[in-house]
């Protein structure tokens, strides 16, 4: 016996959100499937929220900082990342989210949903065409960094629990990784 199931496309979930489908469960589309979104721990909204204040300060006007808001990719995925580094295009985002070509990088804190973070939610990113990725994991205190992309995903990935990096966008600025997940 075969089972089916039903893919989802952006159009219909749209729909679905307007009729109030999912008001009582927060749920994201991720390559057509939808996927139940955990609930953020106190250490997760803390540092996630602190991270988006230091880049807003670091990078200005330049860019707007999405916490937690929707994206639009091409692969019927409508993820909402912890923080999202798009491009200042303030009115354009009431007609759509942002495109992958509106995206410098995405962020994810990860505790509990490290698997999915560094599973299913790196390959939607890669094959939404995102450039960049980073998922700051709470439990060890390391930030896994992916870039490189191609049409097979992301080429490199590096793990990090010291020192300072730039994103691939804005070399000119850095970030200390424990300023991540540390005091």
């Amino acid at each position: 016996m075969t089972i089916a199931t039903y893919k989802w496309t952006i159009d219909r979930y749209h729909q679905a959100i307007a009729a109030g489908v999912f008001d009582d469960q927060p749920v994201e589309l991720l390559k057509g499937e939808l996927v139940i979104m955990s609930p953020e721990g106190e250490p997760h909204a803390y540092f996630s929220d602190r991270l988006a204040k230091l880049l807003q300060r670091l990078l200005g006007e330049r860019v707007q900082i999405r916490e937690g808001k929707p994206i639009a990719l091409p692969n019927d995925s409508e993820p909402e990342p912890d923080i999202a580094v798009v491009q200042p295009l303030d009115a354009v985002y009431l007609e759509h989210h942002p495109y992958p070509e509106n995206i410098f990088w995405l962020i994810e804190y990860s505790h509990t949903t490290l698997n999915k973070d560094l599973g299913v939610k790196k390959d939607t990113y890669a094959q939404g065409g995102i450039p960049e990725y980073w998922v700051v994991n709470l439990q060890d205190s390391q930030l896994t960094v992916f870039r490189d992309l191609t049409d097979e995903g992301y080429q490199t990935e590096s793990i990090l629990s010291s020192g300072a990096i730039a994103p691939l966008s804005f070399p000119e600025i850095e970030v200390e990784i424990s300023r991540l997940f540390r005091l």
